[in-house]
């Protein structure tokens, strides 16, 4: 028959699809008709149970055949143990053999279902445990099972003494806890062999089952001489079904390469978490050998014919189940039981088999009576009318309290992820004690004897891999996986599985954001914000007490006081809510709190802290030189050619960084490989990579932190560790990600910031030395690791603390440079565009400190060179390095339409201009001094630049005090021009007309940019150049009109100009209250042009008033 649908089925995980011809549940469909939830009501008392069958390796079902009464079982039918296309691959196992469950059970369905543990599931365990541990209170048998804590999730092992110390016996391995055991449980300790009965009891089983699924429903027994298979069979039974135990994982000498070993159910992870998957790692020593599907001795394959996620009440487990069900006609889904007609049910057996129809949600239990192997008759009896059968009698509602007591005892008390604990009863005793074998395994010599260990360290390591890989995974859980991966990292031996613990290491660095805002870590949420409320969404953690429960914890004398726990009796299983109340059960554990950092610098310090121990794992999982195998010499070397089509691609990105990082000396030739001999692509080689990518963020969020406290040479220190790391990356990678070169630049571009702020900052330079040379211990470690790769001096002449100016500003600048030539790489520019946009202003401002800084040593070089003496080479060397930077810089504002800040360069490229006027200004005699054609030059080519500035900015709305400033300096070199020309007329080249005409005119056009009328800080001193420019036209005029002789019409024009002048000049002197003195001097040349003009008046008038002469003088 086909799978029926059922609603509230989960699909299963992609790693059970690896189980060769198994057939997996699609969404929505169920094995079970059934399968959904069921609520049963059994004599007033109400027990919710719901199955969803998550996985099934299961055949379609077919009808059951129902034997004729007297078949004889004891013959075996012509199918038996053979394969059939009914039974399907699995074999006997689905027919439930009653097959042992592997010691390590629950942890091969919790590596399929890994989304499931340690949050959503309480326990992952075999049917046949949880059956064992919920008829404690009605059984005298003796339980022994291993517990296992990862996050919410407990683990549920048989742990069989009797296997366990035959093996003791054989190799010496489990001496401890067998010491352990006959010293405070039994101390006349022996083996117990099973009886024939049970193994006739098992063979006519297996015998039945097998008539029963013949499609003719006729039994068909084979000669009798087929009995000899039957006592074969049952030796390969016992040899087959005995739990294998593992030996103490120990280093092997030689470990398997397969690289098909991969672990079930896993889901691959990301590169950006880890390198490879630990599962499929084939270099890890023992990982092959546990994780390879043919080595079924150790117990790590998840070889259930169904994994089922059943809810009972609130309790949510994931159980594995091989019971077998038939179903077809008026029976779609039956279990099938055969019982001894002899023996009545007991309240164990209806508890056993109420047990496994709930599980896998069967509505129907079909029962095979027999007499001596001599089917009799057969009956049906419903799930819930189980435990209403005569002699079978139990009530439902006491199970429910038993399951949920014991899940309650074991959390409370089951606290230590990664630790073993051992539960134990005693054959015939009521006590039940629970021991914690990690503690006990850690007294003795090795405490690797555990062999729980590495498995647990596998799986605490994939929950915290799955939950690192979940999007939509929120930091409260980051406690957990933190919890996760230390608890890993605790379990295992650093020189035996260097690749897992460096894996967890580079995980615990990627919990800690480095680039948090600050505004997340104070006052916009709480300081517990990061803690793991995973464990305590309803109610904070009960504390343990006897009014919870009669467990004890206490070492009184009469209990063991190496248990961690004791059940007194196991009645008290049945008292409702004994030890803790249903809604607390999922609330016992305690919170894993996630560290909260309160400064940059102290969670990144805890990054730097596991990258270091994830470097010292895979250094010391690398061969040394001498280890390594000679190369073979018949063998010949695979020479690369470059391929042209190809230089636009990926590779044509690589080389164009790797010239450029050759340029500024990072690598040397051909040095691509590693020096410590890691071989490119294997798992040390990516894991590095990505240990040192992280420690580089790390160092760079340090300095951008300490750039931000202004401790530069601090700064300078973590930035230098930083690109030291980025050098070792380069010099191992061979594929460079887009990513990687943005964070070069971007480091390039923090230490041009912190050189340019040392440079401005030499005050305190001794300082900022200290703190450049300190260095700690973790940091001096990295940087021995990473030495073992390269020489780390790619970017030294980036890092160096100098005590020169001019090379710090110069250094600054080169970062720059190459921060932008890495944008220029592939389309970074385009996907970075903000960070270019940085870059750029960076370099434009960078390049006017430079253009300063020159055009303020020339400014210096002329201040000391003698007034007669010539302009220096030196001075011009001088103006052309500032000429070219503020060049460079003006052009590098105007790429990113920084129009202010180009208007900044080209007002500073005017002053420059100007300065270069000033020096051919004192290069002539003093004496003999003209305004000079040089002068006149530069001072244009000033006024040019402040147009331009002027222009680039538009109006004064853009920046008004950029726009009053570039105003006030063109006012000032027109000015300057026009007194120059005037003081020192150039009467050698010009008429005394064309200079008084261009003094004019520059004098107007120096009024025109001087705003008197705006009220700010400057505008006094607008009033007063103002006021002088008025006083100096109206001299000028003044002095023309006395000088001038001839044309009225002129004199009469200098004489109105010259008035207005005077006027002004005195108007705007009065509004300056410190300038008493010109106001004086221009009220004195007011007045002596008043009288000249009243003599010029009273003369014209006493030559008009004389008579004309009639003498002609003669020449």
């Amino acid at each position: 028959m086909g799978d029926s649908k059922e609603a509230g089925a989960e699909c299963p995980p992609a790693g059970a699809a690896a189980r060769g011809g198994l057939s997996l549940l699609s969404q929505g469909e169920s094995e079970d008709p059934s399968a959904q939830g069921s609520a049963l009501f059994l004599g007033g008392n109400e027990v919710k149970s719901r199955a969803v069958v998550k996985y099934s390796s299961a055949p379609p079902r077919t009808a059951f055949a129902r034997l004729e009464e007297k078949t004889d079982l004891k013959l075996p039918p012509a199918n038996w143990l053979r394969e059939s296309a009914k039974l399907g691959p699995a074999g006997t196992t689905i027919l439930g053999n009653s097959k042992k469950s592997k010691p390590f059970s629950s942890f091969g369905m919790a590596y399929d279902f890994i989304d499931s543990v340690g949050n959503d599931v309480d326990v992952v365990s075999d049917s046949e445990n949880i059956k064992k541990l919920l008829k404690i209170p009605y059984s005298k048998s003796h339980v022994s099972m291993a517990v296992h804590r990862i996050g919410r999730t407990l683990l549920l092992d048989e742990l069989d003494i009797q296997e366990l110390f035959m093996r003791s016996s054989q190799t010496g391995d489990w001496t401890w806890l067998k010491e352990f055991y006959q010293r405070l449980i039994d101390q006349k300790w022996q083996r117990k062999k099973k009886s024939k009965e049970h193994w006739y009891q098992k063979a006519i089983l297996s015998k039945f089952l097998y008539y029963s699924i013949n499609g003719d429903g006729a039994a068909q027994p084979v000669p009798s001489t087929a009995e000899q298979p039957e006592s074969s069979s049952s030796d390969q039974t016992n040899d087959s079904d005995g739990a294998s135990w593992p030996a103490p994982f120990e280093m092997p000498s030689s470990v398997s390469e397969d690289p098909s070993a991969s672990s079930q159910g896993s889901e691959p992870l990301e590169p950006s978490y880890i390198v490879g998957h630990v599962a499929s790692a084939p270099k890890e020593q023992n990982l092959t050998t546990l994780f390879n599907d043919g080595e079924n001795s150790q117990g790590l394959k998840n070889d259930f014919v169904r994994n089922i996620l059943w809810t009972f009440e609130d309790i949510h487990m994931l159980v594995g189940s091989n019971m077998p069900i038939f179903g077809g006609g008026r029976y779609p889904a039956v279990s099938l039981r055969l019982r001894d007609n002899n023996k009545p049910i007991n309240v164990l057996t209806g508890i056993d088999y109420w047990l496994d129809n709930l599980i896998c949600n069967v509505p129907e239990l079909v029962m095979c009576f027999h007499v001596n192997g001599i089917v009799q008759k057969y009956e049906m009896i419903k799930t819930e009318e189980i435990p209403n059968l005569e002699n079978s009698n139990f009530s439902t509602k006491v199970i429910k309290d038993i399951a949920q007591n014991i899940l309650s005892f074991l959390k409370s008390n089951c606290t230590k992820e990664g630790h073993t604990y051992w539960l134990f009863k005693a054959s015939g005793s009521d006590i039940v004690k629970l021991y914690d074998l990690t503690t006990l395994c850690e007294e003795t010599e090795d405490k690797y004897q555990n062999p729980f260990t590495m498995p647990v360290a596998i799986l605490l390591y994939k929950v915290a891999c799955n939950m690192m890989m979940k999007k939509n995974q929120n930091k409260k859980h980051y406690g957990t996986i933190r919890t996760l991966l230390l608890n890993c990292v605790k379990l295992l031996d650093k020189s035996r599985h260097p690749q897992i613990i460096a894996s967890a290491n580079y995980m615990l660095s990627e919990l800690f954001q480095l680039d948090e805002p600050k505004k997340e870590e104070s006052s916009e949420s709480p300081l517990n914000e990061n803690s793991d409320e995973s464990y305590s969404e309803e109610e904070e953690e009960m504390p343990d007490s006897d009014e919870n429960g009669s467990y004890s914890t206490s070492s009184d004398p009469s209990d063991d006081n190496k248990a961690v726990a004791i059940i007194k009796s196991v009645g008290e299983l049945s008292v409702p809510e004994k030890y803790k109340s249903i809604h607390q059960i999922r609330v016992s554990m305690p919170s894993c709190t996630f560290p909260v950092c309160h400064d940059t610098e102290e969670r990144c310090r805890l990054v730097l802290s596991y990258v270091l121990e994830g470097l010292k794992s895979v250094d010391s999982s690398i061969k040394k030189e001498s280890d390594l195998p000679a190369a073979d010499p018949n063998t010949p070397i695979p020479l690369k050619y470059e391929d042209e089509s190809t230089r636009g691609g990926p590779e044509g990105l690589e080389k164009q960084m790797a010239l450029f990082l050759d340029k500024m000396g990072s690598l040397q030739k051909g040095n691509y490989s590693s020096q410590s001999g890691m071989i490119p692509g294997s798992w040390q080689h990516k894991m590095k990579l990505q240990l040192i990518l992280k420690s580089s963020k790390a160092y760079y969020v340090l300095s951008d932190a300490a750039m931000s406290l202004q401790k530069y040479g601090r700064a300078l220190r973590y930035i230098k560790l930083a690109l030291q790391s980025h050098d070792t990356y380069c010099c191992l990678c061979t594929n460079m990600l887009s990513e990687v070169l943005l964070f070069l630049s971007q480091y390039l571009t923090l230490c041009g910031d912190i050189q340019l702020m040392l440079a401005q900052n030499a005050n305190n330079r001794a300082a900022h030395l200290e703190e450049f040379n300190y260095q700690t211990k973790e940091d001096q470690e990295i940087l021995h690791s990473l030495h073992r790769e390269s020489s780390c001096q790619g970017f030294a002449w980036a890092t160096d603390l100098s005590t020169d100016l001019e090379s710090q500003l110069s250094v600054s600048c080169k970062c720059y440079e190459a921060a932008n030539e890495i944008l220029q790489f592939s389309d970074l520019k385009s996907q970075n565009p903000e960070h270019y946009v940085q870059v750029l202003k960076r370099m434009g401002n960078i390049r006017n400190e430079m253009g300063v800084f020159y055009m303020n040593q020339a400014a210096a070089l002329q201040s000391e060179r003698v007034v007669s003496k010539s302009v220096s080479t030196a001075e011009q060397q001088l103006w052309k390095k500032s000429f070219s930077c503020f060049e460079k810089g003006i052009h590098n504002f105007e790429s990113i339409d920084d129009a202010t800040n180009a208007a900044l360069l080209l007002c500073n490229t005017g002053r420059l201009m100007r300065i270069c006027a000033q020096a051919h200004c004192g290069a002539g005699d003093e004496f003999k001094r003209e305004f000079s054609p040089e002068e006149g030059l530069y001072y244009n080519k000033a006024v040019d630049y402040y147009l331009k500035a002027l222009r680039s900015l538009g109006t004064r709305d853009i920046h008004p005090a950029v726009w009053d400033s570039v105003n006030w300096e063109l006012s000032t070199t027109y000015f300057t021009m026009a007194t120059l020309q005037q003081d020192y007329a150039p009467l050698s080249r010009k008429a005394q007309e064309q200079i008084e005409k261009e003094v004019s005119e520059a004098m107007m056009k120096s009024l025109k940019y001087c705003d008197v009328d705006s009220v700010s800080a400057r505008q006094p001193l607008c009033q007063y150049r103002a006021a002088t420019i008025h006083h100096r036209l109206a001299s000028m005029y003044h002095s023309c009109l006395r000088n001038q002789v001839g044309d009225e019409h002129l004199r009469k024009q200098h004489r109105v100009l010259a008035d207005l002048h005077y006027s002004k000049a005195v108007k705007l002197f009065q509004l300056l209250k410190d300038a008493p003195c010109e106001l004086l001097r221009v009220q004195l040349e007011r007045v002596a042009f008043a009288e000249f003009q009243m003599t010029t008046v009273i003369l014209t008038k006493m030559e008009s008033s004389k008579p004309t002469s009639r003498f002609t003088p003669s020449f």
